[in-house]
């Protein structure tokens, strides 16, 4: 199709790729060959849906990140995050734990005794937000936004959760350093949505369902990138999620391992600093951590 053709408003199509986490799959649609960044999002992993039978459960050891906001987004199940700022805070379905790392920081996510114990079912998105590079060697941070602080945006047929940045009138509450919009949408068969037409670059990503936009089905673990500038209306071929995302376009951004960053000088001081042990510890988790891989690879 031409690039005047109304029914091309969609530019990219990336589908999620299996990635081995030590015994844990998920889908990965950012970065890929096919797109680096969607506005500021730069990393997009969907976990699950697993279950974790009785006596396992996810252990992510500490790890460092800098240039970058983190934010766990769950659909099922239950999460602890730790990090090296003291912070000690379950994730639930619907909540928002945003992590900023700025010019470093060290978490952990991990599962509770009484999960490990019961078993558990776990779905959700983790998802990268690159930081301006004037905010890039700013003081690490951690905000922690319950589902009820979310603004709730209801149309015939459609439920959104927005989860940062602004959005068909609205402005989520968590701190994000440039032009953002993330939300959760559930769609009922037949009901449609237009995606927001103020952010400069946008993406929809299939969670659950089966979607259409101009006669063109997408499917579950795949994310697609619509074109500048486009009218694009979205319409539920069945009962559907799906994440929106996206924003202003930051420029080129690198990424290596856990370390994102304008700067290739300050990503290799990172992995540096990670080696030597000069990044802060987790407080009641600082026994095990993740090792530098070699080579660090993403």
């Amino acid at each position: 199709m031409s690039a005047s053709d109304p029914q091309d408003v969609v530019e990219t199509v990336v589908f999620a790729r299996p990635r081995d986490l030590g015994g844990f799959t998920v889908g990965r649609a950012l970065p890929s060959p096919a797109r680096r960044l969607v506005g500021p999002f730069i990393f997009f992993d969907h976990m699950g849906p697993v279950d974790f039978v009785p006596g396992t459960g996810i252990d992510v050891r500490p790890h460092p990140h800098i240039g970058l906001a983190t934010v766990t987004y769950l659909f099922e199940g239950e999460m602890l995050h730790r990090d090296s700022l003291g912070s000690d805070q379950f994730i639930r379905p619907g909540d928002v734990n945003w992590m900023v790392a700025g010019r470093g920081i060290v978490h952990s996510e991990r599962i509770s005794e009484e999960r490990r114990i019961n078993g558990q079912k776990l779905h959700g998105i983790q998802a990268w937000v690159a930081l301006p590079a004037d905010a890039e060697s700013g003081d690490p941070a951690f905000y922690h936004h319950p589902v009820s602080a979310l603004p709730l945006i209801e149309r015939p047929g459609v439920r959104m959760r927005l989860i940062a940045g602004n959005a068909y009138g609205e402005r989520s509450a968590v701190a994000v350093a440039s032009p953002t919009f993330y939300l959760d949408a559930q769609l009922e068969a037949a009901a449609s949505i237009e995606l927001p037409d103020e952010h400069e670059e946008r993406a929809f990503y299939v969670v659950d369902g089966r979607v259409s936009v101009n006669g063109r089905e997408y499917e579950p673990r795949q994310l697609a990138v619509v074109r500048p500038g486009a009218s694009v209306t979205i319409s539920a071929l069945e009962p559907s999620r799906l994440m929106l995302l996206g924003g202003a376009h930051l420029g080129e951004r690198f990424i290596e391992w856990n370390f994102v960053s304008s700067s290739h000088e300050k990503i290799e001081a990172a992995k540096a600093a990670w080696q030597a042990r000069e990044f802060p510890v987790v407080p009641g988790d600082d026994v095990e951590f993740i090792p530098l891989p070699s080579p660090p690879l993403r």
